[in-house]
């Protein structure tokens, strides 16, 4: 049955500034101004933004390897990758658009870091990984629903993709066939989907995502 038989669609485009942008320059630009003095950061917390949280907590129902190798595609400042250091897991490397927030991340949690455009090919070799996080990325005027093709490419058999789309882009970006032709071609097995509290405190939901690589 198709996922978005299940989803009331809810306007949040006006919730908060970003999602009025539509370029990917603007969005660096934005980002590389919100690194300032580290107000992302802090806005996150202001926010209560749950997502970095919320989506490791369900990675780590199925990741029991701690030693796998990790990519936080579109990591930011390093939230998810501080969540996952927690529970132990050492192996990430992070990618991000913005070299600012790159800058801004602690040392100690990512083995690489790198500036990239995840609505372009990613330069890395096919079966690297063997899991992906992708956390805040999915959302209005950031990365498209293609780039799910590209974690599958980069992706060993067995990996898991855990990853969150904004409610408001789900079904207008395309999210919802992308994960159904994900789930024909047999590119993957969906193991967990639902609804995140993300960034409740703005009203802003998102759809939490566990896919198993099948290949």
């Amino acid at each position: 049955m198709l996922l978005n038989l299940f989803m009331a669609q809810k306007d949040v485009g006006n919730k908060i500034p970003i999602y009025k942008l539509k370029t990917t320059d603007e969005v660096m630009k934005y980002y590389d101004e919100w690194g300032i003095k580290n107000k992302y950061d802090q806005d996150m917390i202001d926010w209560d933004y749950t997502g970095p949280k919320e989506t490791v907590a369900t990675f780590i129902k199925y990741a029991k390897d701690k030693n796998i190798k990790i990519l936080d595609a579109g990591c930011g400042t390093g939230l998810v990758g501080i969540e996952l250091k927690k529970h132990n897991y050492l192996s990430i490397d992070g990618m991000d658009l913005s070299k600012k927030l790159l800058d801004l991340i602690p040392q100690g949690y990512y083995q690489n870091l790198d500036q990239v455009d995840l609505n372009k090919p990613i330069k890395v070799k096919n079966n690297t990984y063997d899991a992906i996080m992708c956390v805040g990325t999915f959302t209005f005027g950031h990365v498209k629903p293609h780039a799910l093709d590209e974690f599958v490419r980069i992706s060993k058999k067995k990996s898991l993709i855990c990853f969150t789309i904004n409610e408001g882009i789900y079904e207008e970006y395309g999210f919802d066939k992308k994960i159904e032709e994900l789930k024909k071609n047999k590119s993957w097995d969906v193991k967990e989907f639902f609804k995140s509290d993300y960034i409740a405190s703005k009203d802003v939901n998102a759809w939490l995502c566990l896919a198993e690589v099948i290949k």
